[in-house]
């Protein structure tokens, strides 16, 4: 190796050409760094012509115009002179022309030359080379002084070997290099800080802490790193701020990063755009996206083409998407294909998919192999599947087993599963625990239960002061109870015996419109007893013709007082005959009461007819 300068004089030069970035991914060398290509020729041209009078700066630049396009066999001798005339930028060049020869050794001991004169570049590259050979504490060093020079490759460099070691200086160093601008460092700060912040599976809060993880997030996404550009989409999405989003997971997904197409697809199908979805979709799923090719199987299902759903489900589990092979079971299950379905959830339920394990415990139990079913759904809940913890009660409740049951309800109640909170109410009110009955009929409730809502209203209601009876007619202006609100709630979603109870308060209150129109929407939807209340609130107001084709379908459905009141009607009206048969349901139907009063009404009916 030719002697250099002695090192004042490399020192003192301060014309010094980095080489271009090991890569972000693999830490391969390339060229030196960029310039503007803008006049190049005409640079080459006067640095050429100064080159040939001896001028040590422009060997040195001209060395590195010539590496940078490639011209390894031209760069060589123009390099070679300017560091035998003390160039350490030119001895920093000829170690990466070397290393593009192959002779990384030769590169080495030419970046030593240039990073002991000073070269933070040539001690990046000098550390790298070390690492590469194993020797940590020598790749330590050198990189250590690259990144104390402001190098933030270097920086970066020895941030990535101290994380390796678990070194807590790390994160330092990392930062270091995010700041003076290197991308792949901020990302990688940027995930540190998030999973700090989120662990697996938590959305998290939008602290000071993710408020800087989404800043390096947004540095590393401007700078072109595509994976930052798909996290940052799904901070952004996670805010709501969905056009931000989908304009970060385009610019992501164009860069080739198939999470960024996939996740843009599902924002494209929220906003109702379904072509463009599969698109995106598509395009990812080409890529090896198991998500994506299982949402465009579940389109393809939506709209009735189930062979090319199944394609992309099977292509979903080809790429290792477990819910391929569970979308695959749903598809045949939906189909028929009951042998088939099994066989794609025993799959899924192997691999570990806690849904399709669920699945695969109900498509047994249906099959009436209850204790096949009984070990998955026990495996589904132990990997934490709410669905299959209340299922686990019901099969436990079925035996008998209620202490049994009741914890799988609790558990499945805790993780906010609203019939298995009004399993546990019911459970609780049973037990004579009314406070603990409460809590977990108001958690049904607030889930959407109807039965929840009604029972929580009974229970309320039995605590209210009695309240002064109106007469049918007469206006009340009593502000509503938490129990009739509860009511309300449970019978505009249906529940009869509530529609029931909210006909009853408003009866009570004197609103006849309202009163009937509850008890008539009961009695439509079957209830007996809504039915036989409409009758009697219609032969109040005077139309007891009406009035008796709601107690006959009162009484068809086996309402005792319905059949007494249709016999009395029918006496009155001289149709002994029918009065007696009536009379007789009434016997039959009960309750005691009604048949004592429905006997004798019978017998005289019988007197009267025999007279």
């Amino acid at each position: 190796m030719d002697v250099m300068g002695d090192k004042t004089t490399l020192l003192e030069t301060g014309r010094f050409v980095q080489p271009v970035d090991f890569s972000e991914s693999t830490g391969d060398l390339s060229q030196p760094m960029d310039r503007d290509e803008t006049g190049e020729a005409a640079e080459e041209a006067r640095q050429r012509l100064a080159a040939e009078t001896g001028d040590v700066e422009a060997m040195s630049v001209l060395g590195a115009l010539l590496l940078r396009r490639g011209d390894l066999d031209g760069a060589e001798p123009h390099l070679r002179a300017a560091t035998a005339a003390g160039d350490r930028a030119a001895a920093n060049n000829l170690g990466v022309l070397l290393h593009q020869r192959g002779y990384a050794d030769d590169a080495a001991g030419w970046w030593r030359i240039a990073a002991v004169a000073g070269s933070a570049a040539a001690a990046h590259a000098l550390g790298r080379h070390h690492r590469e050979r194993g020797d940590e504490p020598a790749a330590e060093y050198w990189l250590r002084q690259s990144a104390e020079q402001g190098h933030a490759l270097g920086a970066y460099a020895l941030a990535d070997l101290l994380e390796h070691r678990g070194d807590t200086g790390a994160e330092q160093w990392m930062r270091t290099a995010a700041e003076r601008g290197h991308r792949e460092a901020a990302y990688r700060l940027a995930r540190a800080l998030d999973r700090r912040l989120r662990p697996e599976g938590d959305a998290g809060d939008d602290d000071g802490a993710g408020a800087e993880a989404e800043q390096w997030y947004r540095q590393a996404a401007a700078r072109g790193h595509r994976r930052a550009a798909l996290h940052l989409g799904a901070i952004l999405e996670r805010r709501g701020a969905l056009k931000e989003a989908g304009r970060w997971y385009l610019t992501s997904a164009k860069d080739g990063e198939a999470r960024a197409a996939c996740a843009l697809g599902f924002l494209l199908r929220d906003a109702g755009d379904t072509e463009s979805a599969a698109v995106w979709w598509l395009r990812a799923a080409q890529d090896g996206d198991g998500n994506a090719a299982n949402a465009l199987g579940a389109l393809h299902a939506e709209r009735g083409e189930p062979q090319t759903a199944e394609r992309w489900y099977r292509a979903a589990m080809d790429a290792g998407d477990d819910n391929g092979a569970y979308n695959l079971g749903l598809l045949c299950a939906e189909q028929g294909r009951t042998a088939q379905a099994e066989q794609w959830y025993r799959r899924a339920a192997y691999a570990g998919h806690r849904e399709a394990a669920n699945a695969l415990a109900i498509l047994l139990l249906q099959g009436g192999d209850t204790a096949g079913a009984e070990p998955w759904f026990s495996k589904a809940a132990e990997a934490g599947s709410v669905d299959a913890a209340f299922n686990l009660g019901i099969l436990f409740a079925g035996r008998g087993e209620e202490p049994v049951a009741l914890r799988w309800y609790e558990r499945a109640a805790a993780a906010g599963h609203t019939e298995a909170a009004l399993q546990v109410g019911i459970a609780r009110l049973r037990d004579g625990d009314e406070p603990g009955a409460e809590q977990h009929l108001r958690c049904a409730a607030g889930g959407g239960s109807a039965e929840a809502a009604y029972r929580l209203a009974t229970v309320l209601d039995a605590r209210r002061p009695p309240v002064p009876a109106h007469s049918l007619g007469e206006s009340a202006h009593l502000e509503k109870s938490e129990c009739e609100e509860w009511y309300e709630r449970a019978a505009t979603q249906g529940h009869r015996r509530a529609q029931v109870r909210v006909g009853m308060l408003a009866a009570s209150r004197g609103d006849v419109v309202e009163a009937a129109r509850w008890y008539r929407e009961a009695a439509e939807a079957g209830s007996r007893n809504g039915a036989f209340n409409l009758g009697l609130l219609l032969a109040r107001e005077g139309s007891e013709p009406e009035a008796a084709v709601w107690w006959t379908r009162a009484a068809d459905a086996g309402h005792g007082r319905a059949a007494l009141r249709l016999a009395l009607v029918y006496a009155r009206r001289g149709e002994l005959a029918e009065g007696q048969g009536w009379a007789d349901r009434a016997v039959a139907l009960g309750p005691a009461e009604v048949s004592e009063r429905a006997a004798r009404l019978r017998d005289a009916l019988r007197e009267e007819l025999s007279a």
